[in-house]
């Protein structure tokens, strides 16, 4: 493996080890309507992504809701904890 090589893959490891994802769970309190409203507001989902993530929650309970950087999610996971639904930044 040449040294240029060796680089990249060491770049890209890092790059992939600064993503955090906030992983939103279910409950038998939220409605569908509420998740889907949530997500679009706190994560910038469009209509289809917060209704594919709240069916994938519902039957698997739990799902990535959004991928990035720690000071980027911080706010997000806030805002949905506060909305009442059940997540954390993993």
């Amino acid at each position: 493996m040449s040294t240029k090589e060796k680089t990249s893959e060491l770049l890209l490891e890092e790059k992939v080890s600064t993503q955090n994802e906030i992983v939103l769970y279910n409950d038998d309190v939220n409605t569908f309507d509420h998740v889907i409203e949530t997500l679009i507001y706190a994560c910038d989902h469009t209509m289809e992504q917060a209704e594919q993530c709240s069916i994938i929650v519902h039957y698997k309970g739990q799902c990535t809701v959004k991928t990035g950087l720690y000071d980027d999610l911080k706010p997000r996971c806030s805002m949905l904890l506060e909305a009442g639904l059940s997540a954390e930044i993993i």
